[in-house]
């Protein structure tokens, strides 16, 4: 069922959805950054991959620590079943795998740099070479189409493209897209 934003204030967003009795409220921060959901841990510079389900598979393995993780095998699935959907090869180098699973209990995130540009099936045909994961719980889907929104919006930049393949370490990287957000959130 479609959700309509009702309204604005303070930066968060009321999202009003009908439910078997009345209506569900559900609030969410318009300038929730993306950096937040990241750390060392979840991130890999220079991952050297081989296919596409492989590199995939090793990235959702960069959760494994992760609290809100409770099911890394159930949440590999639920990745790669939504990949066999439907690429999200999303173009200009760029993959966006994503999917709801009952197996985390918040949004968890991963990011890599992939060492050689891998086939994956994207809408342009080229291959990809930065992979951002994002997996959120079934009753998250207003926070997950933000999440994916800003980070598509950012990654249109090919400078900020560039300055993410750039990075030598994961600190690097995490603070290239710290600094994209920042500047994003200014620009608003």
């Amino acid at each position: 069922m479609p959700t309509e934003i009702c309204g604005v204030e303070n930066d968060l967003a009321v999202d009003w959805r009908p439910v078997t009795e009345g209506v569900l409220r559900i609030v969410f921060d318009l300038n929730m950054q993306i950096s937040n959901l990241l750390s060392n841990d979840v991130i890999a510079v220079g991952l050297k991959a081989g296919e596409k389900e492989d590199v995939i598979s090793r990235i959702v393995d960069l959760l494994s620590d992760s609290d809100a993780v409770t099911d890394l095998d159930a949440v590999r699935k639920a990745v790669l079943d939504r990949e066999k959907l439907m690429s999200t090869g999303v173009g200009k180098g760029i993959a966006l795998p994503h999917a709801k699973s009952s197996a985390v209990s918040a949004t968890v995130a991963a990011l890599a740099t992939i060492a050689s540009p891998i086939p994956f099936d994207s809408i342009d045909e080229k291959p990809v070479q930065i992979i951002f994961l994002l997996v959120g719980a079934p009753d998250s889907q207003s926070e997950h189409i933000r999440i994916l929104s800003r980070i598509s919006r950012m990654m249109n930049s090919e400078r900020f493209v560039s300055e993410l393949l750039s990075a030598a370490t994961p600190t690097e990287l995490l603070e290239i897209l710290s600094s994209k957000e920042s500047n994003l959130s200014n620009s608003s």
